[in-house]
């Protein structure tokens, strides 16, 4: 077996810690480093290897054919038996499942977390992974006696909003770049600067121009560094502020499916100086029929509720327990035409209303031309576009085009 030339901060994934933190920019070698440790511990006896990331659609065509090039580099392919969803160490019986958390299926995290006599989790790409409490579940699962528990993260840091700076980062006092262990928890940081003999020149020359010309995303995308905001948001219009209740109120919502949360957050709109106050009542998952009306009429009492038009059913429902509630119009293009009426207001937002301050550090262009934002850090957002330009555009022309 050749096993490949690893950078020694690697060596640590030997140790007893639960939770390992591998972070890293662009080319700093980590998903390499972990999937070589991974294929090697395939050859002790009993491991199982559950490897995901938040979104897989098909295993055999994005993350198999990256570990059958480790295989091939090694030399021990056929040690290993392949299926499209599994590769098993033929000697051992230990193997690594790749599975998506969400599909084209749905979320699965009900059948992850269902799993028998998982020892290892890695979560790829885990920045992508919004949810805590979808992470919790699946490391719940993690409880084999016989054999060393590991709980493997692997990112490209983003901002300090997000649960895994809060849970691993957050209140620890944890340098930036830092690598060791501290309260029973592994850090791994490398960047490309750890990685140079595997890169090309032309790798390198283009990291080199994009420090000259973009120091900020030199330090985030190359060294891995987090942020305090995502780079490119939509929103930068707006500040934390006391909530003013001396304007025209009313109320916008978003309904949760499976993971997302369901929310009411509520506007007082100033006209006159462009301003637009704003409070997020709640940010639920989870939420029956029979709830979303209690906390409504607990919350926006009688002020009318705009809300997204995906459940015609469930907002009939709502309504005859008692809420003043009516659906938005979905036309092509109201999504940019709403984001262009919020940028042109300053938005003041609640100081309690954490939720909507992470969506605001979070909430970016998914295509370069701005035609289009992300389809996450929006549950709250939507719900202020909704309220927003029925009020500002829509009521005095008799119909609303909210998206």
């Amino acid at each position: 077996m050749k096993v490949p030339n690893l950078n020694p901060k690697y060596k640590s994934f030997g140790n007893d810690s639960r939770y390992f933190i591998t972070t890293g920019g662009r080319g700093s070698g980590k998903s390499f480093a972990v999937n070589v440790f991974l294929l090697l511990l395939t050859y002790e006896k009993g491991h199982k290897v559950l490897f995901t990331r938040y979104t897989m659609v098909s295993a055999s065509s994005s993350i198999i054919p990256e570990f059958i090039e480790k295989l091939e580099l090694m030399g021990v392919v056929e040690d290993f038996r392949i299926t499209k969803d599994e590769i098993t160490n033929i000697k051992t019986g230990s193997s690594i499942m790749f599975k998506g958390i969400r599909t084209a299926s749905g979320n699965q995290t009900a059948s992850l977390k269902s799993l028998n006599a998982i020892t290892t989790f890695v979560l790829d790409e885990a920045e992508e992974l919004i949810d805590e409490d979808t992470f919790d579940k699946i490391d719940q699962s993690v409880r084999v006696k016989t054999k060393p528990n590991r709980v493997i993260l692997i990112l490209n840091p983003t901002t300090k909003e997000h649960w895994i700076w809060g849970r691993f980062y957050a209140n620890r006092d944890i340098p930036e770049g830092f690598n060791g262990i501290k309260s029973g928890i592994t850090y791994i940081h490398t960047t490309y600067l750890d990685n140079t003999d595997n890169l090309s020149q032309s790798f390198l020359n283009q990291i080199a121009e994009i420090r000259r010309r973009r120091p900020e995303k030199y330090t985030h995308q190359i060294l891995g560094g987090w942020m305090e905001k995502q780079e490119g948001v939509i929103f930068t219009n707006w500040r934390v502020g006391e909530f003013n209740d001396n304007y025209e109120t009313i109320f916008g919502q978003d309904f949760g499916f499976s993971v997302d949360p369901t929310t009411l957050v509520k506007l007082a709109i100033d006209k006159g100086n462009k301003r637009i106050f704003l409070k997020v009542m709640y940010a639920r998952t989870g939420m029956s029929t029979t709830q979303i009306a209690d906390f409504n009429i607990r919350y926006a009492g009688p002020h009318l509720i705009v809300s997204d038009s995906a459940e015609p059913r469930l907002i009939k429902e709502i309504k005859l327990k008692g809420c003043n509630i009516r659906p938005t119009v979905k036309r092509s293009g109201s999504i940019l035409s709403g984001i262009a009426l919020l940028q042109d207001y300053d938005l003041i937002v609640d100081p309690d209303s954490t939720e909507l301050i992470k969506e605001l550090n979070n909430y970016v262009w998914a295509t370069k031309g701005q035609t289009k934002p992300v389809d996450k850090w929006n549950h709250c957002i939507d719900a202020i576009r909704y309220a927003a330009q029925y009020v500002l555009v829509n009521r005095t022309k008799g119909s609303y085009t909210i998206r």
